[in-house]
């Protein structure tokens, strides 16, 4: 009788992997850095399971981590050439820390937007002067969205079955609407900020981003270190009763093939016991909000990115006004494409001892939670909301504004809520997604009708690499 099959190994998924990065990344370069000693890593959480010692559930695993979360032993640029020309950080930052204390390992470095899509309103997802373009796996002319443009289309073109990305506002969900996988953006404060290269600590989070809603949620409970496992929450049978609402208003209409994967999913929810109720509108945000969330994130940036950069060792610039003297030197390669407006207004506008921006930032929470979110959710006894999340990818271009034509991320980031996004199938050879919403605290409840909705779909198709699509 033969014995049964050994559990796969954390070193033969590292070699597997490593083989996948070699064959596909030249052309989707969704990996900037690789770790030159991932298959040691492999080979010590190998060695402990072989004596009786696991770390957890993720236990051997491989993750990519976006290059923008600090580790010391690779380099962490945010894209960035003025970051590249540094030594490595000193120290792990917290969420690192805990993913090497679950015993997973650190495959390497995913590319991003450079400085998580802040540096200019014409800039390109995915493109950054140290990693440069990545592309999107269904459709090498498509963008991979942003700023977590590596970490999605890593997950999608099988390089890594988890990685870690951050959000500010729609760089999880983007990126994993674009590219077909799971992202989970955590409320924020659940997953610790420290040594992550910062955009706005009032609305910057890192999370999860995975093939499914099972795997984001025990990479969740990893990040967070809550003690909460919230894969266990991905079961069966937790649909029936649910209420889910859905706000039309300006999260519909912009894109017919998101609009119809949207309607299929109240659909199917419906028919599995789910209690959708249609019209849970939120009230209207004015333009201005926008404007203001603009405002906090300038104010907050200018200060926070100081206080990153001044721990960061060696030479090099310490502050948002040298980044942006660094960049007009070196103009050649980091502002080939497009410029850094948003950095120049982040120098010139108000602080954040400012009253402008204290007004702002509170006009942006009350509108949004008590005034948006929780006072829908709690009018209409809803678990969760639901909406399309973002168009189809969009063809790359290098010189002049994207295309992105609607979203569904602006709300739960002013208020600092976690929003999970599932791929609902392709549309003309391309992903679209629908996004969950929540209020604070509720990753157990979206978990809970994300993997419900996950188990009612076919998995999408894996990308072919096509050179283009439609």
């Amino acid at each position: 009788m033969n014995p049964p099959d050994a559990a796969p190994t954390s070193v033969a998924e590292v070699e597997r992997l490593l083989a996948r990065i070699a064959e596909v990344d030249p052309v989707v370069r969704a990996v900037c850095t690789v770790h030159p000693d991932a298959l040691g890593q492999a080979r010590a959480r190998d060695a402990e399971s072989a004596a009786g010692r696991s770390r957890g559930p993720l236990h051997g695993r491989a993750v990519l981590v976006k290059d923008n979360v600090d580790t010391l032993d690779l380099p962490t640029t945010a894209g960035s050439l003025v970051l590249a020309e540094r030594p490595n950080p000193v120290q792990d930052a917290a969420l690192v820390a805990r993913l090497r204390e679950a015993g997973m390992v650190v495959l390497g470095k995913t590319n991003l937007s450079e400085w998580a899509n802040i540096r200019d309103y014409e800039s390109t997802s995915g493109w950054s002067a140290y990693g440069g373009l990545t592309r999107n796996p269904y459709a090498l002319d498509r963008s991979a969205g942003g700023s977590s443009s590596g970490s999605g289309a890593a997950v999608a073109a099988g390089l890594a079955a988890f990685a870690v990305g951050t959000e500010t506002d729609g760089s999880i969900s983007c990126p994993a609407a674009y590219n077909g996988c799971v992202g989970l953006k955590p409320t924020v404060g659940l997953v610790p900020t420290t040594g992550v290269v910062p955009i706005a600590s009032s609305q910057d989070s890192p999370g999860p981003m995975a093939t499914t809603v099972r795997d984001a949620a025990a990479l969740l409970s990893v990040l967070a270190g809550d003690g909460v496992a919230y894969a266990a929450h991905a079961v069966e049978g937790r649909l029936a009763g649910k209420r889910i609402g859905v706000p039309r208003g300006p999260y519909w209409g912009y894109s017919a093939e998101a609009d119809a994967a949207a309607e299929r999913a109240i659909a199917a929810l419906s028919a599995a016991g789910a209690v959708v109720v249609d019209g849970t509108d939120l009230p209207t945000m004015p333009a201005s909000l926008y404007d203001d969330e603009l405002l906090v994130m300038l104010a907050e940036l200018r200060t926070e990115l100081a206080a990153y950069l001044a721990g960061r060792p060696g030479d090099g610039p310490r502050d948002l006004a040298e980044v942006v003297e660094f960049n007009r030197r070196h103009a050649d390669v980091e502002l080939e494409h497009f410029g850094q407006v948003c950095l120049e207004e982040a120098l010139a506008g108000p602080g954040t001892d400012s009253e402008e921006y204290a007004a702002a930032r509170a006009r942006c929470v009350a509108a949004t939670r008590e005034g948006g979110i929780d006072r829908v959710l709690r009018e209409h006894a809803l678990d969760v909301l639901m909406t399309p999340s973002y168009p189809r990818a969009h063809r790359i271009r290098l010189d002049g504004p994207e295309e992105v034509i609607g979203s569904c991320t602006g709300v739960p980031a002013m208020a600092g809520y976690p929003l999970l996004t599932v791929p609902t199938g392709l549309a003309d050879g391309l992903p679209v997604a629908v996004s969950f919403w929540g209020t604070a605290g509720s990753e157990r409840t979206l978990v809970e009708v994300a993997h419900g909705y996950e188990s009612l779909r076919h998995p999408l198709p894996a990308p072919t690499l096509a050179p283009s699509v439609g």
